[in-house]
C-alpha cells in the first residue's frame, strides 16, 4: 500500500496510523498526527480504491452504502499490510493508534470489527457503523474516540451513537465528542481529540 513513514522520537510512544478521508491523500492528516503525539512515528497510509479518480480505503454502492464484500477483503488487506510494516520499520505491532477520518475511520473502524489487537486504540472523527450482524472480537478497556457532529449528515448521531454502542458491547472504552457542525474536522474537535489522546496514553 502507498504509505508514508516517519521514524518518531519516543519508541515507546504508540506508531499513529493515519487513514484519510475519500479523495484524500496518505498526507493528508500529517498535521494531526504533528498535533497529536509529536513523538510518535507515524504510518499514514493511501485507500487502494479509487472512486472517479478520488482515493478510498473500500468500495461503495452509493453514499452510505458499502461494498461489503470489497469492505472485507480490504480491512484484511491493510491488517497485513500492518503486520509487514512493523517488520520492515521495526515497531512493536502491539503498539499503534489509529487516527481515521470518513471513509478512513469506517476502515479504522472495521479493523476493530473484525481482528483482536489490531490496534492499541482509535481515533475515529466521523465514523459509521462499518458492517453489522458480525460478532466483535473481545476488546476490553481498549481505548476510542468518536469524534461526531451533530448535523452531519453522512454520519448522523443515531449512527454515532449505534456505533458507541457495538464498540462499548465489545468490552470498548469509548468517548464521544459532539460538535454542533457538519460532516467536516474542525480545530476544536481535533483539539479535543489531542486531549484525550494525552489523557488517555500519557497520563
Amino acid at each position: 500500500m502507498k504509505h508514508i513513514f516517519k521514524q518518531g522520537t519516543d519508541q515507546q510512544a504508540p506508531v499513529l496510523l493515519l487513514l484519510h478521508g475519500t479523495g484524500g491523500t496518505e498526507r493528508d492528516l500529517l498535521p494531526l498526527a504533528e498535533r497529536v503525539s509529536q513523538g510518535s512515528s507515524v504510518l499514514s497510509v493511501r485507500g487502494n480504491v479509487l472512486e472517479n479518480g478520488m482515493p478510498r480505503f473500500f468500495r461503495r454502492l452509493a453514499e452510505g452504502v458499502f461494498d461489503i464484500e470489497d469492505l472485507l477483503f480490504r480491512t484484511k488487506e491493510l491488517n497485513e499490510f500492518l503486520d509487514s510494516a512493523a517488520v520492515e520499520y521495526s515497531f512493536d505491532r502491539q503498539n499503534i493508534v489509529a487516527i481515521g477520518y470518513s471513509n478512513g475511520a469506517n476502515i479504522a473502524a472495521s479493523l476493530l470489527f473484525h481482528y483482536k489487537n489490531t490496534l492499541r486504540g482509535a481515533i475515529l472523527h466521523h465514523p459509521m457503523v462499518p458492517i453489522r450482524g458480525v460478532e466483535l472480537p473481545e476488546m476490553s478497556g481498549m481505548p476510542c474516540f468518536i469524534g461526531a457532529g451533530s448535523n452531519d449528515p453522512l454520519c448522523t448521531p443515531q449512527e454515532t451513537e449505534e456505533l458507541e454502542r457495538l464498540l462499548r458491547a465489545g468490552g470498548a472504552s469509548v468517548d464521544v465528542h459532539w460538535e454542533p457542525y457538519g460532516h467536516q474536522l474542525t480545530n476544536t474537535e481535533v483539539a479535543a481529540a489531542e486531549a484525550w489522546y494525552n489523557e488517555t496514553f500519557l497520563a
